[in-house]
């Protein structure tokens, strides 16, 4: 058998450690090459994105304006594209995006802004996007293009089809497009069928190309573009024609690339003493071939690019059974530790028992839809488990549900005599709102209050299933940041960690669980995350002498998994336990039968779950482990 064909990526790529550094690093790029223009007396056009990709980018752009006098006076921008129809007033505009993000911010001259326009008749379009190419010329062509990449592959909005001749036109939006796109409009059936876009050609104009991707949803398509053929069915793979293109991406959106999964397959140098790395390969060598670790032969390490690990740590079953044995010490069924044991090859710490427990939970019904296995595990184990609910939730609520809330409570007040009009009047308000609420318009403050509660009003019930009392173990943060009545949420907050360190201060918590999944659609995960990491690097900078007695354990949502070369601790779950915690998701009956923001996947949670937590175990039965019905997943994260 012949070794496999290896790929060198043909695109510059740089991965950064997370996307903060590397949104920095890009917009102190893009503020040297504004600096250089203006020092050379010309002007700086800049294409610009949207989307969630470069918004820290403009973010660091504003900062670098206001307290390192960066000037935009000689930035010349247009914009790649935008929905159609759309009035530029429009929560779902690009225009009001750029404007909230950079242009309100900085020193742009107004006539400098170029944005494709919504509005246009639909009988101008043609003629409009002519001028629109040629407003690109007489500028003098677009010095630095910024970028993101949808899941279909698409740059701008050339969806797949578009090829390297295609210029700024209207096109039709692809069904993973709107489905990608349906929370910003509270909805699929309110996301444009259309848009407005720079072409292919258009954009491979462009004097260097900045293309950023985050976290794990990005992974696959990335590799595609960076590794794949080029082709119209993934018009971005187009870049590798160009000259000059960087591809910036976090350490999530990097990790199906070559050199970073199998690196032994790019003719990178590797590590071999490295235990994390000969984990991955055999993990990965196991997967390829088809075969229990145990039953790996030394033929076939030889035959797919590991004869060096072979050659330095072997013979084959030396690694096999070192691996097998990392894998299997990662199984327990004492999420808490188990007492009075010996944990020398057990993930958590037998001591103390029982413990306090906090574990974070972004929405209100993460905590059971990704660890409502552990979560009755350590409930039924004794330990002090406390739950803590960081965002409201409630513009995951859908309208009918939230009239069908605020029907009952007038039904109630009428029914029992209570008469109280000040609830009367409330009710009233928010039956009146939501009868005449148009689509994607922000919720009432008193409408938003009201989806709190029903989605507080689950959570407790939840928890009550799993045998706690919510009065003393649930805790409701509500982090401000969340708190625009919008899929777009403020940037996190001084008070943000002032609430998650004064929380964290009160339970002095044992063992701390948070959402480590950054695929989540909205971002939420990823705030709520960095809420938790931050808070905690404060108080042990502090001298916090209860984080000495800590571990964090991170879990992931309902978008993804840790591959099983990551997992630290596994926890097992019988058909019981997995129909307990599927009662568990159950009680969230808002988010039943179809959530309003699904994402990518149109499954329930509780249908997200089980198939996830069932994969797991799945892949630890065929790489010879103990079979399961199912695997809740942990990774320790070292602070």
């Amino acid at each position: 058998m012949n070794a496999p064909k290896t790929s060198v990526p043909p695109l510059s790529t740089t991965v950064y450690p997370d996307s903060e550094t590397a949104s920095a690093a890009v917009a102190q790029q893009i503020a040297d090459l504004i600096r250089a223009k203006a020092a050379e007396g010309r002007p700086c056009v800049l294409g610009l994105a949207t989307g969630s990709s470069p918004t820290r980018v403009y973010e660091e752009l504003v900062r670098l304006h206001r307290e390192e006098g960066l000037s935009f006076q000689n930035v010349v921008s247009f914009n790649l594209d935008e929905y159609f129809p759309m009035a530029p007033g429009s929560l779902q505009s690009y225009v009001r995006f750029m404007r909230e993000y950079l242009f309100d911010h900085v020193d742009i001259r107004p006539e400098n802004v170029h944005i494709p326009d919504g509005t246009v008749a639909a009988a101008d379009v043609a003629d409009y996007c002519r001028r629109y190419e040629a407003q690109i010329q007489a500028a003098g062509g677009i010095d630095l293009q910024l970028l993101g990449i949808g899941r279909t592959g698409h740059i701008g909005f050339n969806e797949p089809g578009s090829g390297p001749a295609s210029r700024t036109r209207l096109i039709t939006l692809d069904h993973v497009t709107r489905t990608d796109a349906a929370s910003d409009f509270y909805g699929e059936e309110n996301v444009p069928r259309r848009a407005l876009t720079m072409g292919v050609g258009t954009i491979l104009e462009a004097r260097h190309i900045v293309l950023l991707a985050w976290g794990e949803g990005k992974a696959a398509v990335v590799k595609r573009m960076v590794e794949g053929e080029v082709t119209d069915t993934v018009p971005a793979t187009y870049l590798q024609r160009h000259a000059s293109v960087q591809v910036v991406l976090d350490e999530a959106a990097g990790a199906e690339l070559t050199p970073r999964k199998t690196p032994w397959l790019a003719g990178r140098p590797c590590n071999w003493h490295d235990p994390a790395l000969v984990r991955k390969a055999v993990t990965w060598l196991a997967r390829t071939v088809g075969q229990p670790i145990l039953k790996l032969t030394e033929e076939e390490y030889n035959e797919n690019g590991l004869s060096e690990l072979l050659a330095q740590s072997g013979p084959a079953y030396d690694i096999n059974i070192r691996v097998f044995n990392e894998l299997q010490h990662t199984i327990t069924g004492w999420p808490g530790g188990k007492p009075h044991a010996d944990d020398a090859h057990r993930p958590e710490r037998a001591a103390p028992f029982p413990k306090r427990v906090l574990i974070f939970s972004p929405h209100p019904d993460d905590d059971v839809i990704s660890m409502g296995g552990t979560l009755l595990r350590l409930v039924d184990q004794g330990h002090e488990v406390h739950v803590a609910y960081q965002t409201s939730g409630n513009i995951a609520v859908f309208d009918d549900e939230a009239l069908r809330f605020a029907d009952f409570a007038a039904e109630y007040d009428q029914l029992f005599q209570q008469n109280d009009p000040a609830g009367e009047q409330f009710y009233q308000r928010v039956a009146d709102f939501l009868r005449g609420k148009s689509p994607g318009q922000v919720d009432s403050p008193e409408v938003q209050q009201l989806k709190g509660v029903i989605r507080r009003g689950e959570a407790r019930a939840a928890l009550r299933y799993a045998g706690l009392d919510p009065a003393t173990r649930a805790h409701f943060q509500d982090l401000p940041f969340y708190e625009t009545g919008r899929v777009r949420k403020k940037p996190l907050g001084d008070e943000d960690l002032r609430l998650t360190m004064e929380l964290l201060n009160r339970i002095q918590p044992q063992q701390i669980y948070a959402a480590g999944d950054l695929s989540d659609p909205h971002g939420t995960h990823r705030m709520c995350l960095a809420a938790i990491f931050q808070a905690i690097r404060q108080l042990k900078a502090s001298g916090t002498a209860w984080l000495d007695d800590c571990w964090v354990w991170l879990y992931r949502g309902a978008w993804q998994e840790w591959d099983v070369d990551q997992i630290e601790m596994a926890v097992p779950l019988s058909p019981q336990e997995l129909t307990r915690k599927r009662r568990a998701i159950f009680k969230h009956q808002s988010q039943k039968d179809r959530p309003l923001f699904p994402g990518a996947d149109q499954r329930e949670f509780w249908q997200r779950s089980e198939a996830r937590n069932r994969t797991t175990a799945k892949l630890y039965d065929q790489l010879g482990l103990p079979e399961y019905e199912g695997i809740e997943a942990f990774v320790r994260w070292e602070f």
